[in-house]
C-alpha cells in the first residue's frame, strides 16, 4: 500500500515539475518578451552565432565610415569585425505579433529583418534618398522569380531613415498568413502597420509570399516560424528588440 502511494506520490510530483518547466517559456498573449535579456543575450537565438557578439555600447569605428566598433559588455549585438557572419534566428516560432526593433547600421551597409524568417522588411543607409525604392531602408522587400530578377516589393511611404551610425527603430504589427484545415491558404501575411522612427511608412500591406534570401524561399508558407536578423550583408548592430504575441501564448521553448 504505502508503495503504491509512494510510486503514485512521485509520477504526481515529476507531472507537476515538467508543467511548472514548461510554464516558464509559455509567455502570455500581450505579454512583452526581451529578446536580448540581461545575462543572456542569446537565449532566445539558434546557434549557429557566427561571430555575432554582445556589447555594451556599439558605435562607428574611428577613421572608417563604413565599420562598426564596441565596447564589451551587454545590451547590444553586432555582427563581428568583418561585418559578414551568419543570420540569426530565434530559436522560437511565432505568428501574429508586435516588435520593437532598434537597429544601427554604418556608411553603405545593409541588413533586413524577417518575420517568419521570410517576410522581410529591408534595413539600409538610406539617409538622403528622395525617392525609395523597395531596396530602400523601410521597404517590404520584393519576392523573387526562378528565372531571376524580383515582383512585388514595397517602397515605405516616406523616407524616415537617421544618418548611419545613428540608431533607429522599428515598430511592426505583422499577421501571419491563413490555412484551412486542408492546408490552402485562405489569407496572405500582411504587415498591419510599419512604423520607421515614429512615423508610418507601411499599412495594412498584404505579401503574397516569401520575399528575396527568405528561409525557403521557394517552398510553400506556413503559419508560423522564426524572426531572422540578417547577418552577412554589411555591419550591422541591434538591441531593445521586443515582441509580444498577438494570437495565443508563445511558446519559448522551441518545442
Amino acid at each position: 500500500m504505502y508503495r503504491v502511494f509512494f510510486v503514485m506520490l512521485i509520477c504526481v510530483l515529476f507531472i507537476v515539475s515538467n508543467v511548472n518547466a514548461m510554464d516558464k517559456y509559455m509567455i502570455p498573449e500581450n505579454e512583452w518578451v526581451d529578446l536580448l535579456p540581461e545575462g543572456d543575450v542569446f537565449n532566445y537565438w539558434q546557434e549557429p552565432l557566427g561571430e555575432w557578439v554582445s556589447a555594451s555600447k556599439v558605435f562607428v569605428k574611428e577613421g572608417d565610415a563604413k565599420a562598426l566598433d564596441w565596447e564589451p559588455g551587454e545590451g547590444e549585438i553586432v555582427n563581428g569585425p568583418k561585418g559578414r557572419t551568419e543570420h540569426l534566428r530565434t530559436n522560437f516560432d511565432h505568428g501574429d505579433i508586435e516588435a520593437h526593433i532598434e537597429f544601427m547600421v554604418p556608411q553603405g551597409s545593409n541588413s533586413g529583418v524577417y518575420f517568419m524568417a521570410r517576410y522581410e522588411i529591408q534595413i539600409l543607409d538610406s539617409w538622403g534618398v528622395e525617392k525609395p525604392g523597395y531596396g530602400d531602408c523601410g521597404g517590404i522587400y520584393e519576392r523573387p522569380k526562378k528565372e531571376g530578377g524580383g515582383f512585388e516589393g514595397r517602397p515605405p511611404q516616406v523616407n524616415a531613415s537617421r544618418k548611419s551610425g545613428e540608431w533607429q527603430t522599428y515598430d511592426v504589427i505583422f499577421k501571419a498568413p491563413r490555412f484551412d484545415e486542408n492546408g490552402k491558404k485562405t489569407a496572405n501575411a500582411v504587415f498591419v502597420k510599419v512604423v520607421h522612427n515614429g512615423i508610418l511608412i507601411h499599412e495594412n500591406q498584404e505579401v503574397t509570399g516569401p520575399t528575396r534570401s527568405a528561409d525557403q524561399e521557394y517552398e510553400p508558407e506556413i503559419d508560423v516560424g522564426p524572426i531572422k536578423l540578417q547577418g552577412d550583408h554589411g555591419p550591422v548592430a541591434y538591441r531593445n528588440i521586443r515582441i509580444r504575441s498577438m494570437d495565443g501564448a508563445l511558446n519559448l521553448s522551441g518545442k
